[in-house]
């Protein structure tokens, strides 16, 4: 009987070709940030770092890291609190409308982001206004930048548990909806939701035109400002940054194993 599938050759080929796409760039911005003032190789731009005196001028950079974060907990709330609960609603509930919320939710997908900031400027003239123009106000943006990429993820996880009994079961035991989705339907979802709160980091991390647009100073506008008068700087975070969601989907995938030796 013939394989169908490609020769053992082959997929190490693929492997080898697709990981020198993807590693090749990071080990040359790795060896570029380790270029020493003498021309050799040394690591006194990653401690210059954490150097007082020397990383005043990459304080913008910090700056912009801890509002991004912000903005990374506040986009992950209104996913985990507002997009999930709706997503089991239209399940459960009203599944004639699900075409139709679908199409909502990824929508912006197909809208570029420089388009969706002009339609967003004179609603965050009025949220200034209401709740003033710190940067946390981004979450509201990014939440709807991050809904196709989330919905995809809860989405998948919903297909593949029978929400519908799980919660018949758990209401004619008397459980109150709350209970129900909290302590029910969400351990189900669990991979699903640690997979749309991964993505909604890795997009707030790395979204730039609106917060640019919006004179916002987050991670990736600091960036660029820092990379006018140090260009080891930024190359240096973006390793940093890329590290830190690699981590991030460890973890995930961690938990998500964990959660499949449970339930078998």
């Amino acid at each position: 009987m013939n394989r169908l599938g490609p020769s053992v050759a082959t997929r190490w080929i693929i492997g080898i070709v697709v990981g020198a796409f993807f590693a090749i760039p990071l080990v040359a911005t790795f060896l570029y940030t380790l270029r020493g003032t003498d021309g050799g190789l040394s690591l006194e731009r990653w401690f210059a770092l954490f150097d007082p005196e020397k990383s005043a001028a990459i304080k913008p950079i910090w700056t912009g890291l801890g509002n991004s974060l912000i903005l990374a907990v506040v986009t992950v709330a209104i996913v985990l609190l507002l997009l999930a609960p709706t997503m089991i609603l239209v399940n459960l509930r009203f599944a004639k409308l699900k075409p139709v919320f679908e199409f909502a939710v990824l929508l912006p997908i197909s809208i570029p982001a420089i388009v969706l900031v002009v339609g967003l400027a004179p609603i965050y003239l009025q949220i200034g206004r209401a709740l003033g123009t710190g940067t946390w106000t981004l979450a509201f943006a990014y939440g709807i930048t991050v809904l196709p990429f989330a919905y995809r993820s809860i989405q998948a996880s919903i297909d593949a548990a029978d929400l519908r009994t799980l919660a018949e079961a758990a209401r004619s035991l008397g459980a109150g909806w709350p209970t129900v989705v909290l302590k029910v339907l969400a351990p189900n979802l669990r991979q699903g939701l640690l997979a749309a709160s991964l993505i909604s980091i890795a997009v707030v991390l790395g979204e730039f035109t609106i917060a640019s647009l919006l004179n916002r100073q987050v991670f990736q506008t600091a960036m660029l400002v820092v990379q006018k008068q140090d260009p080891y700087a930024p190359a240096i975070f973006t390793l940093l940054a890329l590290l830190f969601v690699f981590l991030l989907l460890l973890l995930i995938g961690r938990l998500a194993r964990g959660t499949g030796k449970a339930r078998s």
